[in-house]
């Protein structure tokens, strides 16, 4: 294999793959028997406007740029090679909190923006990180860089593998599937037997054994190696967490926000592999108790990284004791993953409406990183807040952000036996090897309206779907060509008809103004939230979180940007901001309702 592929190479590739996996015929068989929708691989779909495609290229650009000397500075240094480029300084040094912790992160994201966009600089990329780390693994295979200090050899060997898969798979980086037990050889006496809880942000033991059997499974349908699966199934958290959430015992208090959700992703490739229902019962358990007792507006949840015992107002507490809401591109990762799991598994639109929740209100609302090593990590929900870099260089979130942006794809369409599911609304395109290509036009969230447009190159009968928000507080409207068609809200309507190239569905998703209370205990401290997303009052008059407002003067929508709200008071107007548009102004996210 050349080191640099040819643009027509690569996308060759890549069309094999892609067309090999929209007709099933993907040694995932027994899996989809499991799956009442499944995922379009990526390639298949494509940004082509809003806030999602604007974040996504310059994610894409900024991971593009990272300095491959850098990046495998601490490997080349562990295996005595020499090193060049300056350090990386941060989490990734060698006397840093987990050395070279992320490097499977941004090969993965980077794998997947690849596949993505058949951009073959990407694909390039992620082939020289591949053969860079490869070349430091030595005789013993040894990948883990472990100061006197550092308990994470499952959390960085987890980054490894999910790296390799991915560059296997969607970058077709050929000796990267050969690495994976390499890695795992040389890694395995640092590895314990079985799985272990952590419990808490900050209790020991640190290690996080519970994530890595959704990349274990993984990594042994692309090698076959037993030793994979034997740890998968060994590292599987049943005892302490999946047991007791299948039998709807809520154990979510007090344990390590974002670890315990990812988590829920390994549950989920469980109940794929092995058809255990009990897997599938904890996750949709634990949704229902992150979603209904967890969570801020935003979709958010986890204040100081743990998860709060419900019913006791600690989310509102939190609003004055801390600034670290929600570890954000870590956090809203593990929830979208989970989202899509759930709604491939049953179809059902409520895991829709989270998922949109999710990524409307989180990610794109960060801070751009910087090119040295400055990322986001949390989201602040309380007064006069302002979005802030970490203070560390190249923490955990700097893996998950390249990851969860490169995945925004994943969410829009699904596909169906007999047809394609509109999940999500973004100006976005979707190609099927059956020829049928669907052209969504919108300016949603910020407009309410929808335009799909069919292309197929022979007519044909095939149901499209459409989710129809919960959130809705008056009918959509939906036409076909112009003709009127019901929709329920909380639902996919389910749209049969004998498509042909021109056919036009237009929808219209009313938005109107609503609040939602941050506990049960405060129902009248809320946030303010218009359709999926959640404003925040920019620039707030000292105080403002503490006065009443009312929803029912004085508000109302000003162009495609913004929205604003008139005090009763002293007629003081206030202008409320998509959250995910706040860039350096100061904003309040909760209000007492009048």
């Amino acid at each position: 294999m050349a080191l640099r592929p040819t643009r027509r190479e690569f996308l060759q590739a890549s069309a094999a793959v892609l067309s090999s996996s929209l007709v099933g015929g993907s040694a995932d068989a027994l899996s989809s028997s499991r799956e009442v929708l499944r995922e379009y691989p990526y390639g298949a779909v494509t940004l082509t406007g809003g806030p999602l495609q604007q974040q996504y290229d310059r994610i894409h650009a900024s991971y593009l740029a990272l300095d491959n000397d850098r990046l495998l500075k601490v490997y080349r240094q562990r295996a005595g090679l020499p090193s060049p480029g300056r350090d990386m300084g941060g989490w990734y040094d060698t006397d840093g909190f987990v050395p070279g912790h992320s490097l499977g992160q941004y090969i993965s994201g980077l794998a997947r923006i690849a596949a993505t966009t058949g951009d073959p600089a990407c694909a390039t990329k992620v082939q020289e990180l591949v053969r860079g780390f490869a070349a430091t693994l030595g005789a013993d295979n040894q990948s883990i860089i472990r100061p006197q200090t550092n308990l994470w050899i499952c959390y960085t060997l987890d980054k490894h593998f999910g790296g390799l898969i991915d560059a296997y798979r969607l970058a077709h980086v050929d000796e990267a599937r050969d690495l994976l037990p390499r890695v795992l050889d040389g890694s395995r006496s640092l590895m314990p037997e079985h799985g272990h809880d952590r419990v808490g942000k900050k209790d020991p033991p640190y290690d996080e054994t519970y994530v890595m059997p959704e990349n274990l499974f993984a990594a042994y349908e692309l090698t076959g190696r037993h030793e994979f699966q034997d740890l998968a199934v060994n590292y599987m958290l049943d005892r302490d967490f999946f047991d007791p959430l299948a039998g709807n015992e809520n154990v979510l208090p007090g344990r390590h926000a974002y670890s315990h959700a990812i988590a829920l992703s390994s549950a989920a490739k469980a109940y794929l592999v092995l058809g255990d229902e009990k897997y599938r019962r904890a996750m949709a358990n634990a949704w229902t108790y992150l979603t209904t007792e967890q969570q801020f507006a935003s979709g958010g949840w986890g204040p100081n990284e743990q998860f709060v015992t419900p019913h006791q107002g600690k989310l509102y507490e939190s609003l004055s004791t801390t600034d670290d809401h929600f570890e954000t591109p870590c956090g809203a990762y593990a929830a979208c993953k989970l989202d899509r799991y759930l709604l491939r598994m049953t179809g059902n639109a409520r895991y829709g409406d989270h998922l949109e929740r999710v990524v409307y209100n989180t990610v794109p609302g960060v801070k751009q990183p910087d090119s040295d090593g400055d990322y986001p990590y949390y989201s602040t929900y309380g007064p006069n807040a302002t979005k802030v870099w970490y203070k560390k260089k190249w923490p955990c979130c700097s893996g998950t952000l390249v990851q969860g942006v490169a995945d925004y794809v994943l969410g829009l369409y699904l596909r169906a036996d007999d047809g394609i599911t509109v999940n999500m609304y973004a100006p976005s395109e979707l190609r099927t090897p059956e020829n049928v290509r669907l052209v969504q036009t919108t300016a949603y969230p910020a407009e309410e309206t929808v335009s799909i447009r069919v292309d197929a190159s022979t007519s044909q009968p095939w149901t499209l779907r459409l989710r129809i928000p919960g959130w809705l507080e008056q009918p959509a409207q939906v036409t076909v060509n112009g003709a009127p068609v019901t929709a329920a809200p909380g639902s996919f309507a389910a749209l049969r008809r004998r498509w042909k190239s021109g056919d036009v569905v237009q929808l219209r998703l009313p938005q109107s103004f609503r609040t939602e209370p941050i506990d049960d205990q405060h129902p009248n401290v809320v946030a303010v939230m218009r359709g999926p997303v959640m404003l925040v009052a920019i620039d707030p008059p000292d105080g403002l979180e503490k006065k009443s407002i009312s929803l029912d003067k004085g508000f109302s929508a000003v162009g495609q940007r913004s929205a604003t709200w008139v005090r009763d008071e002293d007629g003081q107007q206030v202008v409320f901001l998509p959250f995910h548009q706040v860039q350096n102004e100061r904003y309040t996210t909760y209000f007492n309702r009048g």
